[in-house]
């Protein structure tokens, strides 16, 4: 009998890394849980990926038969089935109320464990679930008693109420990434509530939320993005009738067909402010970084998946008289994939670790942490985002022309990864998001003092190996000190090399601490990611490594290692 496969339990790393960040009875309860979730995602949700995808995508029922403008969006049996469930097993509920097996809430560190599971399925199931998150962020702290008892509850539900999904409303037609152009007006009713009349031009999760979290601006209120407020506005009225919403069509996109994306329209929408109205654009933005940080675990997600399929390809691949993953070329390959996506996820949830403590506001936290925070969010987004497009053309390289043929799922990672570069934020808008940090927190001098500070505290790592890591933090130093000298234009020209510099340092540290802790593979593992991190074009590798430590590495093997 052929053993099923299990996301969760065929990778050790993760585990590894949610047991240095979960409290022992968090994880052994955690332990399970995302077992019987690995391998739901490696089996039910996967097949249902691939029928979404390919005959099952939303379709937008505009009109019934009376002519009327229904605009419902149907969505396919098996996508309802891995909503319940996902949804039922706390990817968002348990962020914000207790775990009832546990007596005590859960954290975002379990939470973006499950994301990361279920995007190495399908990122398109995974989007509508961040908007979700974004949504129960918004109302948990900043709406009012009676907008919090009317929604909360059903967007944090996993099973005992009824579900709304939530979505976030930001992009219209002139505006794109320039939210402060947008038009969509907010009139005050007699009632109290406001109603909504506009358009946004690119709404996910469209026809499937229950509430959708919408910028708008009052009447009266100033020009850019100091005039938007924040508005709770249900899809439907209470009667079951649409709340002044039409969908005009889904978008035809190139991946992520799973989520439903529209153009929508309100006209006269009932719409319930939430918080100050002048904060509008504040609070978006912080449920905007929550969103990157969901963007980075689908990335990984996707990275994960990638080399997973190469890996597995090149060893059930006979070709010119021997697997394909005898071959040098090969094994290098998978050694390189290997050891960036574990730094990679390491660094990534080290982030998640101090993103939690932030925006759940535990223990003390300092300006510094909340700096540091939205750094390594625009810092691990677009990093992840681009090697998950790396790692997609990597697998489809490796299975040939296989590789590019429907039937495997390679090409629908490539598909679904080219997006995560472009939602939650582009390069260009990451980069400037750098340079606001520099000059609103000086957060190159924090990030510079924790990077050597860090590097001060390693005792078994030899000063060969810290070297280029060292060099590359006094060559950040000078470049931030010249940066600060320039014109504006010549600062953002300036900002993206400012942060591939940095995400560099932050994860060659990562990946020196994990050889720090003595084991000898993460040796191995920080020696191979430092050299083909600083040294991949002017270095020699007269020993061989990671042909040398090809086993150590791809299959978890002692051979090789010197203990």
């Amino acid at each position: 009998m052929e053993n099923k496969r299990n996301f969760f339990t065929e990778d050790k790393h993760l585990q590894a890394v949610l047991q240095k960040y979960l409290e022992p009875s968090f994880y052994q309860w955690a332990q399970g849980e995302l077992t019987e979730f690995g391998e739901s995602c490696a089996g039910e949700i996967d097949e249902r990926a691939v029928h979404t995808d390919r005959e099952g995508q939303p379709k937008l029922i505009k009109y019934n038969r009376m002519g009327e403008d229904i605009s419902e969006v149907w969505v396919n049996e098996g996508y309802k089935k891995t909503v319940e469930e996902t949804y039922n097993r706390g990817i968002v509920g348990f962020v914000h109320k207790e775990i009832p097996a546990l007596g005590k809430s859960g954290n975002y560190l379990y939470s973006y464990a499950q994301g990361y599971l279920l995007s190495q399925s399908e990122p398109g199931f995974y989007c509508p679930v961040t908007l979700t998150m974004a949504t129960a962020y918004l109302l948990e702290h900043y709406a009012d008693e009676e907008v919090k008892e009317r929604f909360l509850k059903h967007v944090i539900s996993t099973g005992e109420v009824d579900l709304y999904e939530g979505a976030t409303f930001l992009t219209e037609r002139q505006g794109g990434s320039d939210v402060g152009a947008n038009e969509t007006k907010a009139v005050l009713h007699e009632s109290g509530h406001y109603l909504l009349h506009g358009e946004k031009y690119f709404a996910s999760n469209a026809g499937q939320c229950g509430v959708a979290m919408v910028l708008a601006r009052m009447e009266g209120a100033p020009a850019g993005t100091k005039g938007l407020s924040l508005f709770a506005v249900p899809w439907r009225k209470e009667g079951g009738s649409l709340n002044g919403i039409q969908i005009r069509r889904l978008k035809d996109k190139l991946g992520v067909r799973a989520v439903p994306s529209a153009e929508v329209v309100f006209e006269g929408a009932e719409a319930y402010l939430v918080g100050e109205p002048s904060k509008g654009i504040y609070y978006m933005m912080e449920a905007l970084n929550l969103s990157r940080v969901c963007n980075a675990v689908a990335s990984i997600g996707i990275m994960r998946r990638a080399y997973v399929e190469a890996r597995e390809y090149a060893g059930n691949r006979h070709t010119f008289g021997d697997h394909l993953i005898n071959f040098p070329m090969i094994r290098e390959s998978l050694v390189k994939m290997a050891v960036k996506l574990e730094v990679e996820t390491s660094a990534l949830f080290e982030l998640i670790a101090l993103f939690d403590r932030v925006m759940r506001k535990e223990g003390k936290v300092s300006e510094k942490d909340v700096a540091l925070n939205r750094l390594l969010i625009a810092l691990l987004k677009k990093e992840t985002a681009e090697q998950a497009v790396h790692y997609s053309h990597e697998a489809i390289e490796m299975h040939g022309g296989n590789g590019f043929i429907e039937d495997f799922v390679t090409p629908r990672l490539l598909r679904d990864a080219q997006v995560l570069t472009v939602w939650e934020g582009t390069a260009n808008i990451l980069g400037l998001e750098v340079l606001r940090l520099m000059n609103k927190y000086q957060v190159q001098r924090l990030f510079v003092e924790e990077m050597r500070t860090r590097l001060s505290n390693l005792g078994n790592v030899s000063i060969g190996l810290r070297e280029p890591v060292e060099s590359a933090i006094s060559t950040l130093v000078e470049l931030c000190d010249y940066v600060a000298s320039c014109t504006s234009d010549l600062q953002t020209f300036h900002s993206k090399k400012i942060g591939n510099l940095m995400v560099k340092i932050f994860e060659s540290v990562v990946a020196l601490e994990g050889a720090d802790s003595g084991d000898a593979r993460e040796g191995v593992k920080a020696e191979i990611f430092l050299e083909q991190t600083w040294q991949e074009f002017t270095w020699i590798d007269r020993h061989n490594k990671t042909l040398k430590h090809f086993d150590t590495i791809v299959n978890w093997e002692k051979k090789g290692l010197e203990v």
